[in-house]
């Protein structure tokens, strides 16, 4: 039987094996860092923090499509954040009708919290696999980062920086007609 040659398109098992593998441990070291900091906030609602962080204010419409889930569930999930003051809505002054949310300052501190925790665990872990890493390798693992829309760290932290800035808007959105308003 003849043996077929990958094509260099096509991904590497292996690579997308490990790339698995690496992604459990990605999970499970962010709900150890949000838990040991007792911060209180679920893995899908750090990841609605992270994506604010990473995006500044957006739509809730449009967090629901990066977050793959239902405008409802943005609705109930940001009322939890809200409650907390790791979020706040708004409207835009030229348009009343979304609803806008971004970080505040509380939000953006536990988002940086949190990402320098994770940060300093990987440097132990890398160290205590004593890994060496080609260049070749970084480089492979920045154009899987960047397929998956993630920036370069340093660009990461730049829009993290101003994450809570507030941009034009009515602060906070009045509540909808009808809907009683979060404590």
């Amino acid at each position: 039987m003849a043996r077929t040659v990958e094509s260099p398109t096509e991904p590497d098992g292996a690579f997308v094996d490990v790339l698995v593998s690496v992604s459990r441990a990605m999970v499970a070291l962010a709900a150890r860092n949000l838990s040991q900091l007792d911060a209180e906030v679920t893995v899908p609602q750090y990841r609605t923090l992270v994506f604010l962080a990473s995006s500044g204010p957006q739509r809730s419409v449009d967090v629901a499509r990066e977050l793959d889930v239902a405008p409802s569930t943005v609705t109930r999930m940001c009322d939890r954040l809200v409650r907390r003051g790791l979020v706040q809505r708004f409207h835009r002054e030229d348009d009343l009708r979304p609803i806008w949310l971004c970080l505040t300052e509380a939000g953006k501190d536990l988002v940086g919290t949190i990402m320098v925790a994770r940060r300093r665990a990987l440097e132990e872990l890398v160290g205590s696999a004593g890994v060496t890493v080609s260049k070749r390798t970084v480089a492979a693992m920045r154009a899987v980062a960047a397929a998956a829309g993630e920036v370069p760290d340093a660009q990461w932290w730049q829009r993290w920086e101003e994450s809570a800035t507030r941009g034009p808007g009515t602060w906070p959105a009045p509540s909808a007609p009808g809907r009683r308003r979060a404590a």
